[in-house]
């Protein structure tokens, strides 16, 4: 199945594939050239395809885990200082994206949404290290019965434009459910209190809504 945010770029993507199928077999006479041109489009499309692929994946929520939000490979796993919510030093445990990546972001936690707050901003590639402060963004907390406040950050890359972000203040949210998509490469930040027993190692792979980045008894 493929996600929503992806129905007009795909159905746009199909039309301009198509007309360009037809148009090529009506001008372009030779085979070889042909070819090369009908196999460059179904390769466009496939990718389209693919980037919007959203699978289902089970979840069974609990509180005692914070699991990945997206697919991607671990790239930060260290202390930092988080200068827009917390204001003090936190856990930082990032996963990077590339466009070969399911890019549906999932609630790492259940819990009632605390903050929600979007901001527009440049496009450094997702693993510059001012990319968590300058891209575009959204930064979404939320607070768990277990671990209290997690904060999450969607993170533009060099090839986003788009960040869609369904979570509200106030919301009560479920693990593992839909929160959003981010089109076209990106990296989300988890910020977690200090001394949360992290399960991932730096280069892992991670998969969204499988992968458990923390647990806790």
């Amino acid at each position: 199945m493929f996600h929503k945010e992806g129905a007009k770029i795909i159905f746009g993507a199909l039309a301009i594939s198509v007309a360009i199928v037809l148009l090529s077999e009506q001008f372009i006479h030779s085979f070889w050239l042909l070819k090369i041109v009908q196999i460059t489009v179904l390769v466009f499309l496939i990718l389209i395809l693919q980037f919007f692929r959203n699978p289902r994946r089970h979840v069974i929520a609990t509180d005692h885990n914070i699991i990945a939000p997206v697919d991607g490979k671990v790239v930060v796993i260290e202390e930092v200082y988080e200068p827009e919510y917390f204001k003090d030093k936190r856990l930082q445990v990032s996963i990077f994206m590339s466009p070969i990546n399911v890019h549906v972001t999932r609630y790492a936690v259940n819990g009632l949404v605390k903050f929600s707050k979007y901001h527009a901003g440049k496009y450094l590639v997702a693993w510059h290290p001012k990319a968590s402060e300058e891209n575009e963004r959204t930064t979404v907390v939320i607070e768990n019965n277990l671990f209290g406040e997690v904060l999450y950050r969607q993170i533009a890359g060099a090839l986003a434009r788009r960040i869609v972000n369904y979570a509200q203040q106030g919301m009560q949210v479920v693990q593992g459910t839909d929160a959003g998509f981010i089109k076209f490469g990106s990296r989300v930040d988890l910020f977690l209190p200090l001394g949360t027993e992290v399960n991932v190692k730096l280069n892992q792979k991670a998969i969204g809504g499988k992968t458990i980045i923390a647990t806790k008894a």
